[in-house]
């Protein structure tokens, strides 16, 4: 074999299935020899042969004939296709040859030791070895074998060693000798076995990638300028990746390595009062978090057995939702919503509420402003909820990978601690952006576009993602993730493709009213369209029996005051219906950041149907509740203890909040 049929062998290396394209191309030759003698003529002009090769070859070849036409070298083409196929009838079904990279050339010795270690790796003693300088390895060789690369270079062993003893101090005490983990890394040197891809395309956030043929869905690779990236695209010829970094320093023909590991997060309770982004790094400026594992984003549900019925009541501490939609604990109710109609006060609101409770918070914000991020971490902070919560931030100036990674990393924070037996609560604020980013990674990963431009498998983007919240059985682990994604929905529209998904999937909805916002009515809940498919199964028995009929009261409050708008004399039956109606329409209305306890809300309720607010005046109530309830904590005491406690209202009990919400009424008076 020449050295110009040997360039040539090395450059249908790269070409899939090149024995076969060649041997194609030969045949239209043989067929037509008036195009071979055309494509060998160096008085054609190299355009008009580029223009006949595109027009009569296959498509997978056409770039190596316009290099030999380029070259001057098309008359060796039936020399190059006859070594061709004695070169891969030589290696049999191993056509790979071997490239090694060295800075000094190696001696006889050494090469007869690399052809003996192909030999025993490949079972063939015939493999082609390519040598190229790379003065970048300092010394040593690199042999690169198809898609696997072996690195015996000094450069290697310089960055094992500082992963080691990274590794090392961070395990050691402070006492130990950094002798003696320099000595323990050194033994544990190993020659660097690795799967190695080159980029054919990159932008967007996205990579195209061809050598890495064994890589899975989810695995994390690493590029040679130290980005990481995950699998999301496996195609016939080349394997999509989306980047969770910038992509500037990643060029055509960078290199890329597989890791074997799936993405995944550090988890533990370390985490907790913390800061950090969908890959677990903190980015609150206090230091490295002590983790206690590893799970992986992407997990599978708990199955039905490891299921448990919803029966313990996740309050919210918000009189609208827990007396009419009750969240129970393992629970997912949706909170949807046009833009600024207070979606976020509510999930704010109710992890507010679960201090002293033992619930765990993680607050997953996907495309949300940084500013509006820090806003919300000052108000925890301030009420005292971040030492149980923790903040999964993926803002919008985060590349769309890890706004789509996000939500599942959080989960598998909230998944460490669901299996650990404790109660969670997860809020992904929100899933409209979510999507929105899943979008851009699938359109430029060059899938078919479905409805509103989202892919085919948006649903079930969210579906395994809400799936994971749920309560489990005490074998399982016995504890329990609610979840409350929120949906910004356009101009009130329901039925859009994602706010409809996202219901069919949850256990029910809030839905949040822009008119009645801007009416006053604050939470803006519509009673109408919000529901919760687990009801009173959630709430305490108390609390059941306290808001039995406000939803039908409602109901026909508003339903009179629409026939009695235009009236001028009413009977007082009618006027009582309508005085209690705006009562409560007015007690539903809350303060941002004052969630009422279980008891406060009991009590509210009981004074409400014993029509203790309806001869107020509308702008006096909500002044007259606060003052009611701090007359309750210092006067009867006993009846929130006992509330607090049983979490049952008897006739005795109902009572005597009657008797001293009216002794307060008259008090005032």
């Amino acid at each position: 074999m020449t050295d110009k049929s040997f360039n040539y062998i090395s450059d249908l290396h790269s070409i899939k299935n090149a024995g076969s394209h060649l041997q194609n191309a030969a045949s239209i030759i043989d067929m037509i020899p008036a195009i071979g003698e055309e494509l060998a003529d160096p008085t054609v002009p190299d355009t008009k042969k580029h223009m006949v090769v595109d027009k009569i070859f296959p498509r997978e070849i056409r770039e190596f004939l316009k290099l030999l036409c380029d070259n001057g070298d098309f008359d060796s083409f039936g020399e190059i296709v006859a070594d061709y196929k004695a070169f891969l009838e030589n290696q049999g079904e191993n056509i790979e040859y071997a490239t090694l990279r060295y800075v000094t050339a190696p001696t006889d010795e050494q090469l007869a030791g690399i052809r003996k270690f192909l030999a025993k790796e490949y079972g063939s003693e015939d493999i082609l070895i390519k040598k190229e300088e790379d003065p970048s390895l300092k010394s040593g060789f690199v042999l690169t074998v198809g898609s696997r690369e072996y690195d015996w270079s000094e450069q290697s062993r310089i960055e094992q060693l500082s992963q080691r003893i990274n590794e090392a101090v961070q395990k050691s005490t402070v006492d130990e000798n950094i002798l003696s983990i320099l000595r323990s890394s050194i033994d544990d040197f190993e020659v660097k076995d690795k799967e190695v891809g080159i980029v054919k395309w990159v932008g967007d956030g996205i990579v195209n990638v061809n050598g890495i043929d064994h890589a899975f869905y989810g695995e994390i690779v690493i590029f040679d300028c130290g980005v990481k990236g995950m699998v999301q695209d496996i195609r016939r010829d080349e394997i999509g990746i989306i980047l969770f970094d910038r992509d500037v320093d990643i060029k055509e023909g960078s290199k890329v390595v597989r890791t074997g590991k799936m993405a995944g997060i550090p988890v533990g309770e370390g985490f907790l009062g913390r800061i950090v982004d969908a890959l677990g790094t903190p980015i609150d400026g206090k230091g490295e978090i002590d983790a206690d594992g590893f799970r992986p984003v992407e997990c599978p549900a708990p199955s039905i057995v490891d299921r448990k019925s919803v029966s313990q009541p996740m309050e919210t501490g918000l009189l609208s939702i827990d007396s009419m939609f009750p969240i129970g604990r393992g629970q997912r109710e949706l909170i949807i919503g046009d833009r600024q109609t207070g979606k976020t006060s509510i999930a704010t609101d109710t992890i507010i509420n679960q201090k002293g409770k033992d619930v765990v918070c993680v607050y997953v914000a996907i495309g949300q402003k940084a500013s509006t991020i820090a806003k919300l971490v000052n108000t925890l902070k301030e009420h005292g909820a971040m030492d149980y919560t923790i903040i999964v931030s993926a803002t919008a100036a985060d590349p769309a990978p890890l706004q789509y990674i996000a939500p599942y990393a959080g989960t598998a924070l909230a998944e460490y601690f669901m299996y650990s037996g404790k109660d969670v609560l997860i809020v992904y604020d929100d899933l409209s952006k979510h999507a929105v980013a899943y979008r851009a990674i699938s359109l430029l990963l060059e899938r078919s576009p479905g409805r509103e431009a989202y892919p085919g498998d948006v649903f079930y983007l969210h579906s395994r993602l809400l799936e994971r919240s749920a309560r489990i059985i005490p074998e399982a682990g016995g504890g329990s993730i609610t979840a409350l994604p929120i949906i910004e929905t356009q101009a009130g529209d329901l039925s859009a493709y994602i706010p409809t998904n996202v219901i069919s999937i949850t256990d029910g909805q809030i839905f949040l009213e822009s008119q009645l916002f801007n009416a006053g009515q604050r939470p803006a809940v519509n009673v109408g369209l919000s529901v919760s498919r687990v009801g009173g199964a959630a709430q305490t028995k108390a609390m059941k029996k306290a808001a039995g009929s406000i939803r039908i009261d409602l109901a026909q409050y508003r339903e009179m005051e629409v026939f009695t708008q235009f009236s001028s004399d009413l009977d007082d039956a009618t006027k009582r219906q309508l005085a209690h109606g705006r009562a409560l329409m007015e007690l539903l209305k809350q303060p941002l950041n004052r969630p009422f306890s279980m008891a406060e809300q009991v009590i509210i309720l009981v004074a409400a149907n014993a029509h203790i607010f309806s001869d107020l005046d509308v702008t006096a109530i909500k002044k007259f509740r606060l003052d009611m309830l701090a007359f309750f904590h210092e006067e009867h005491s006993d009846i929130i203890n006992q509330l607090n406690q049983t979490k049952n209202m008897t006739d005795e009990l109902k009572e005597s909040i009657i008797e001293a919400a009216t002794e307060f009424k008259n008090n005032q008076e």
